[in-house]
């Protein structure tokens, strides 16, 4: 995913409007550098309308207005303006309030079709089953980011054996406050520190889940502090954050440059109060070969 510039206040919409003439602001690419100026030249009316699609989902928030849009895109106000108006008729974009606009609930029928067949349940059973031989009898998850929210997670597969809910001291409610937090946890916090800036701070202004472990990160400087950890190693560890008794270690799951999950494996702290590091290296690998599956995969023609 790419990552947005600095964010507004997460859910608020932006009403401001430029004036025509108006200096615009330079992109920004995630580590703060001006991204390169949009291409003019060959298909400049098809890359003009990828850009505005993009910036809603590089700023955030609820919704946004051509001066905006423009403002972020480096595109003049009426190029905008008409590709909105545009993108209402083709089901694309809607008005939700005088001056504001938002894209339609249709372009996530774009992102379950390009998801389609990329993973099956014999894949990412076969790859969990093998981490957890490899780590022996460890608990294996998947987690993915959540469809519906794009700042919490939701576990869609594991490999744990006999194991239940009981033995890890977790009840269903427990599992829908705190595991889908993307604050919590080894897991969650590998997809946090993959996500853009604007889904960040939405998630570091959330309250910690009543239920989590004592070893949560409650300090936002601390947990971002994790995040680039998470980003320079490759992997997370995490100390009792979900709940009292179990440490974990997660990995990421990246499709075509775009974190889409976590691989987990959880085991109680008196048998591995430190993880070492070939459980590290058995997660690491089954996320990577899950990123591998998930990606995207040239035709047979080549094209």
């Amino acid at each position: 995913m790419a990552s947005a510039a600095s964010p507004s206040a997460p859910g608020t919409p932006a009403r401001t409007q430029r004036t025509p003439g108006r200096a615009r602001k330079p992109r920004q690419a995630a580590d703060g550098t001006p991204a390169a100026a949009p291409r003019t030249s060959g298909s400049g009316h098809a890359e003009r309308v990828f850009l505005v699609q993009t910036a809603f989902a590089e700023l955030g928030g609820y919704a946004h207005g051509p001066g905006e849009i423009a403002e972020f895109t480096g595109l003049d106000d009426s190029v905008v303006y008409r590709i909105l108006q545009s993108g209402i008729y083709q089901r694309i974009f809607e008005r939700v309030d005088r001056g504001l606009y938002r894209l339609r609930t249709s372009a996530a029928q774009l992102a379950f079709t390009a998801l389609d067949h990329r993973l099956d349940g014999d894949i990412t059973q076969t790859v969990l089953r093998r981490l957890r031989e490899a780590t022996d009898g460890g608990l294996a998850f998947l987690y993915m980011v959540a469809p519906f929210s794009g700042a919490q997670r939701q576990c869609v597969d594991m490999a744990v054996g006999d194991s239940d809910l009981a033995e890890l001291g977790m009840t269903p409610r427990d599992v829908l406050s705190v595991t889908r937090s993307l604050r919590t946890g080894a897991s969650g916090r590998t997809i946090l520190a993959y996500l853009p800036q604007v889904l960040q701070q939405r998630v570091l202004a959330e309250p910690v889940p009543d239920q989590a472990g004592p070893g949560v990160y409650r300090d936002n400087d601390a947990l971002l502090a994790s995040l680039a950890e998470v980003r320079d190693l490759g992997h997370a560890l995490g100390y009792e954050e979900c709940m009292a008794g179990w440490n974990s270690c997660a990995a990421p799951i990246i499709w075509d440059g775009s974190i889409m999950g976590s691989a987990l494996l959880l085991k109680p702290k008196s048998v591995m109060p430190q993880p070492p590091e070939g459980v590290v290296e058995a997660t690491k690998e089954a996320a990577a070969e899950l990123s591998r599956r998930g990606a995207a995969r040239p035709s047979a023609d080549g094209a």
